[in-house]
């Protein structure tokens, strides 16, 4: 997982899918955190995209970087502790003119039974489960 972590912080951006209904929804997002070993990312509560996981919690990360992708498919959980916030604030610090870990809007997602593919034009794919 760590090498999952590794690879979406050098990019920096990487892309969230979601389903609307019948429609995917796509949108950059650029913080992750590992926290009590598990991959998580943020958003806040008021957000569509909070609204679709809330629905429909399968989601997918794509990611593109120096000739190499990795696609991550898997559950999100929200995780409404206090400690799983901190954790995601104090590692991405971006974060906090928008964000407390004591509003009701801040929402910290971990992945359950994930799977990450590496990808590149000239090497076979890797693929990590967490």
């Amino acid at each position: 997982m760590k090498e999952v972590y590794d690879f979406l912080k050098k990019c920096g951006t990487f892309y969230i899918a979601t389903i609307d209904g019948d429609k995917p929804r796509v949108r950059p997002f650029g913080v992750v955190n590992i926290f009590e070993g598990k991959l998580y990312i943020q958003s806040g509560k008021s957000k569509n995209v909070s609204k679709q996981i809330q629905i429909n919690p399968n989601i997918e990360i794509c990611a593109f970087l120096d000739g190499k992708w990795i696609r991550i498919e898997g559950k999100v959980v929200r995780d409404d502790r206090r400690e799983a916030k901190v954790s995601m604030l104090d590692a991405n610090p971006v974060l906090k003119s928008m964000y407390s870990a004591d509003d009701d809007n801040t929402e910290v997602l971990y992945f359950e039974n994930a799977k990450a593919t590496f990808y590149s034009f000239t090497e076979a794919p890797k693929v990590i489960e967490f």
